[in-house]
């Protein structure tokens, strides 16, 4: 048997013969044939178009600058942890409920002590052993506001100063004075002398136009780094901290970190809409929860700290608190909105005006109070000795009070009144008269005004609405009862008036306050 066997085609034939020629051809001349491969290419993807914030970071660095803060204290020892020093003695922490103080942290103190050092070839003092000397003590960041040299800070940052050093982006360190500050907005206003040197300044942004969810980069100097660049965008507007009575935050969630307080967030246009001047963390460090002043309280407060060196607020001189659901119901009010008069202090502009305990400003000048921290921030941005137009709400109706407003005492808080006398606290006596269905029992104070209440039922409204024992009714509906029977006829009327609510003016060792009490059961 024989294999069939396939002869080779003219092609293969003739591959075969070139092959061999040219193998033939490199033996002979010692010419090495060069093979190409053929490789697959690299991946590359044609990614989409995103915002770059690079042409805003490099218009608005140059007017950024880090604060270096000095006093006459002693150094840091070696054995207090890693050089930092976690000062929480700012603006109206001690004001915080106990619940939030490990979360909110004012972040522009110590700095890594490694990075403070000694200062620069122009001659500043670095930090020196002996009595009297300056020492660093606080870094924070700040912003140049003019050409001139004004820069915007916090007042955490500098408060605790005795020289300030502002270090620009490129190095240069320039001595600052103190201009002015503000710690009711935590702002500060520092001069440095550029001997005839524009400095680049960056303009305010219209709050108008500050939207949630808009871009945002935050500049700083965060832990003593230098100029750091993080973004994010605006996570919420108005928000309450509970630091003062002008609280109205921007809510970021840039990463912002100790050392960028004072220093701005942008928007896109290389405007600031907010300085950095607290987060919200459980470690200190940046969660993703950041505060800042707006731009509408900055610009107002810094033109006045530039031009006078302080702020003049307006003054009412009344003790305020929020309507709530049910305080409205208590007053006949259609929505809780507005500020509730707790008391107006002898001689001031608003017990001259007329205003009294249990009246609710809804309006200034035609515009809407929304709360009692509303109130606070309108009035505290006019002049002293400015009219305004209040719309009270009283005895059911409402009506217009004209006030002439004062000036903020230095001492005071906000505008509201001092606490004012408070009447002793004194054990009621025998003849005691039970209001069972309020959880209430009560009776005759010695200066006999008002009633004390001797018992608390832990099972009512009174006891939920932090109500105690020891602590004097005064008035109901805004009418003063000296007896149980006062307030029996008043909740009486006020069931015939179809209200579900009577509202008590109840006086503590700590001041005077409204709770609204439900009277449905009342007889």
């Amino acid at each position: 048997m024989f294999k069939n066997i396939k002869a080779p085609s003219l092609n293969t034939a003739l591959k075969a013969s070139t092959v061999a020629g040219l193998a033939a051809a490199v033996l002979a001349t010692g010419i090495p044939l060069e093979i190409t491969r053929s490789y697959a290419e690299a991946v590359k993807v044609q990614a989409p178009s995103v915002p770059s914030f690079a042409n805003v970071v490099d218009a608005v660095s140059p007017a950024v600058v880090s604060v270096r803060v000095e006093n006459r204290v002693k150094p840091v020892s070696d054995d207090e942890g890693n050089g930092f020093a976690f000062d929480f003695n700012g603006r109206g922490f001690d004001d915080l409920p106990d619940a939030l103080k490990p979360f909110f942290r004012q972040f522009g103190e110590q700095g890594p002590q490694g990075q403070q050092g000694r200062r620069g070839p122009q001659g500043h003092h670095g930090p020196q052993d002996g009595k009297g000397r300056l020492r660093p003590v606080a870094q924070g960041s700040g912003f140049f506001i003019s050409e001139d040299g004004y820069i915007v800070t916090n007042n955490h940052v500098v408060s605790d100063g005795a020289a300030f050093v502002a270090v620009m982006n490129d190095g240069t360190e320039l001595d600052a004075k103190l201009i002015g500050k503000d710690p009711r907005t935590d702002l500060a206003v520092l001069k440095v002398d550029g001997k005839g040197r524009k400095f680049t300044y960056v303009n305010w942004a219209d709050d108008n136009n500050v939207r949630v969810g808009d871009w945002v980069v935050a500049v700083g100097n965060p832990f003593g780094l230098g100029g750091t660049v993080t973004a994010g965008i605006v996570s919420a507007r108005g928000r309450d901290i509970g630091s003062g009575p002008y609280d109205d935050y921007l809510q970021v969630d840039a990463a912002v970190n100790r050392g960028n307080s004072g220093g701005p967030t942008f928007n896109l246009n290389g405007e600031v809409v907010g300085i950095n001047t607290a987060i919200f963390s459980p470690s200190g460090g940046s969660v993703g929860i950041a505060f800042a002043i707006p731009a509408s309280t900055a610009k107002d407060v810094v033109a006045d700290l530039m031009k006078d060196g302080q702020v003049s607020r307006g003054y009412l001189g009344v003790q305020i608190q929020p309507v709530t659901k049910d305080i409205a119901d208590s007053l006949g009010l259609s929505e809780a909105s507005g500020a509730l008069v707790v008391s107006a202090q002898a001689g001031t502009p608003g017990e001259k005006a007329g205003m009294k305990a249990g009246d609710v400003v809804t309006a200034v000048n035609g515009e809407t109070v929304k709360d009692a921290r509303d109130l606070s921030r309108r009035i505290g941005a006019m002049a002293p000795g400015k009219k305004v137009e209040l719309s009270i709400w009283r005895s059911g109706k409402a009506q217009p009070l004209t006030v002439e407003l004062g000036t903020l005492p230095a001492e005071q808080k906000d505008a509201s009144a001092d606490d004012g006398d408070q009447a002793p606290e004194t054990q009621a006596p025998a003849s005691e008269k039970a209001l069972a269905d309020l959880g209430l029992t009560v009776g005759p104070s010695d200066d006999g005004k008002g009633l004390q209440i001797t018992g608390i039922d832990p099972d009512s409204d009174a006891a939920d609405k932090g109500i105690k024992e020891g602590e004097k009714i005064t008035s109901v509906n805004n009418q003063e009862v000296s007896n149980a029977d006062d307030v029996v006829k008043v909740l009486n009327q006020a069931k015939k008036d179809g209200r579900t609510r009577a509202l008590f003016q109840i006086q503590s060792k700590d001041g005077s306050r409204f709770v609204a009490l439900p009277i449905n059961s009342q007889g």
